[in-house]
């Protein structure tokens, strides 16, 4: 019996007068494992409750399996429910397959082979046994033993109270139920929060054993490239959200491809825009040389001028069809990656050494908490206020790359978690310090955004001290690199 698919079409769902989707399709098939990246805000948890029904879209529909699991931020759960309750709801579909199994084996054994009822007898065993073998039914209580170590929960009392757990805890058991069930369609938004290494490794490889469909919303990189057989990046594009085949590295390489193929494309539009103006402008003031005319051309010579001014009229007439057609339809500018201004470090390094400031100036050293003094002040003013305005008209916020026009003027107190510390990232670029500590500076970023971040930290001169436990960031370092082991936070390094 063939996995069912989740297909989605059209979708269009309008959050707080933004259209978050805008006419979204999905096609998801048994096998394939689909990642969502983008920026936040670009609509990848709203279309994740879309397609598990807990959200409705304002236009457009799903076609859902009917044993769909759905990894919730907060567990569809009473405080008071125990891990044992928990697991035995995980447990409970496997163990329906088994009972039923019996029950129909003793039926058809019951059941004469020439009887009428036997054929949908033996219909609905093989029916339930593809189910089981899915759903590893007769492997489910040791994987679910499996499961909780994997994901460092083996050791706590199942007859704990979900209320008694930590929130990193309870997200773990969510996401132990799901593995433990192995529905035919999973979704899962951000799995991997709460997770140190050995436990990320591990998801990762319970999901790749899935034999249904995943979709998934992630920030985490490495668990991208171990995981996806296709992504679907959210971020702005010339042609809207594309879907690539491969995993993280995979896409990549086409992103790479298709940024220079956007580029080319704009810097050939943008002479093409500028010849077409000239030819506009100019031609149309362009008239024959105006020589003597001799006897024998006296007769012909309105004759000609008339043609002449025909043709220019024509091209003029060309030029300024192709310039409004162009202007209308032209592609927009290529994002500029994020870039430190390393000429102004090196500069003021030939200054010399000087003192560490205990103090941050102005702007932040150390981005953590990205927490602003004045939340009522603009994002705009609060750029320029940091940095002055000679530099800010220098190193225009919008040149980064970091933050969207619409932006600009709203209050850095409304501003989301990704959007401050987007704000605080720009502050340093322009004005980056001798010395930058950065405390898990990837955290709510796209994974686009994070490979340009440490792009940037390469090439900063200056002294950069990072902790983190983002995999992928710790695997392209290339400094020294110092493992912090705590029993509480396994996971974490500094890396200067």
């Amino acid at each position: 019996m063939p996995q069912p698919a989740l297909l989605a079409h059209d979708l269009v769902r309008v959050l707080d007068g933004r259209r978050v989707l805008d006419g979204a399709c999905l096609t998801a098939s048994p096998g394939h494992r689909i990642g969502l990246i983008g920026e936040n805000g670009v609509g990848k948890s709203t279309l994740l409750r879309i397609l598990a029904g807990v959200d409705e879209p304002d236009s457009g529909g799903v076609t859902r399996p009917a044993d769909l699991g759905f990894l919730h931020q907060e567990m569809p759960f009473e405080a008071g429910t125990t891990i044992a309750a928990v697991l035995d709801e995980a447990l409970r579909e496997a163990r329906e397959d088994l009972a039923e199994l019996d029950r129909l084996g003793g039926e058809l054994a019951r059941v004469p082979e020439d009887a009428p009822g036997h054929q949908a007898v033996l219909d609905a065993y093989g029916k339930r046994l593809e189910q089981a073998q899915d759903r590893e039914a007769w492997d489910a209580d040791r994987r679910a033993v499996l499961v909780l170590d994997g994901l460092g929960l083996g050791a706590v009392d199942h007859d704990r109270t979900l209320g008694s757990l930590s929130g990193g805890q309870r997200g773990r058991l969510a996401l132990a139920a799901l593995l433990v069930r192995r529905p035919s369609a999973l979704l899962l938004d951000e799995p991997t929060n709460h997770l140190d290494d050995g436990a990320a490794a591990f998801v990762e490889e319970q999901v790749r054993s899935l034999p249904g469909t995943v979709v998934l919303a992630s920030h985490d990189r490495a668990f991208l490239d171990a995981v996806c057989t296709d992504l679907i990046d959210l971020d702005p594009a010339v042609d809207g959200p594309v879907r690539y085949g491969g995993n993280y590295s995979a896409y990549l390489s086409q992103k790479h491809a298709e940024r220079a193929r956007w580029g080319r494309r704009y810097a050939e539009e943008q002479r093409e825009l500028e010849e077409l103006r000239t030819s506009a402008g100019v031609t149309a003031h362009r008239v024959a040389p105006d020589r003597g005319r001799t006897d024998n051309e006296k007769m012909g010579y309105g004759h000609r001028a008339g043609r002449v001014q025909n043709s220019v009229s024509r091209r003029v007439r060309d030029a300024t069809r192709r310039l409004e057609e162009l202007e209308r339809v032209q592609v927009a500018e290529p994002p500029r990656p994020l870039r430190f201004a390393a000429g102004d470090l090196a500069a003021r390094a030939e200054e010399g050494p000087q003192p560490v400031q205990r103090e941050p100036p102005r702007y932040p050293y150390a981005v953590q908490g990205d927490v602003f003094e004045r939340p009522g002040r603009t994002v705009r003013d609060t750029y320029e206020a940091a940095l002055g305005a000679a530099l800010a008209e220098k190193v225009p916020l919008l040149s980064l790359g970091l933050l969207h026009e619409a932006d600009l003027d709203r209050p850095v107190g409304r501003l989301s978690v990704g959007q401050r510390r987007r704000l605080a990232l720009a502050l340093l670029v322009a004005r980056p310090p001798q010395l930058l500590l950065l405390d898990e500076p990837t955290n709510h970023l796209s994974p686009r955004l994070c490979d340009e971040l440490e792009d940037a930290l390469a090439t900063g001169p200056g002294a950069i001290v990072v902790a983190s436990h983002d995999r992928r960031l710790r695997q392209r370092w290339t400094g020294r690199e110092i493992r912090l082991v705590t029993a509480h936070d396994p996971g974490r390094r500094a890396t200067p």
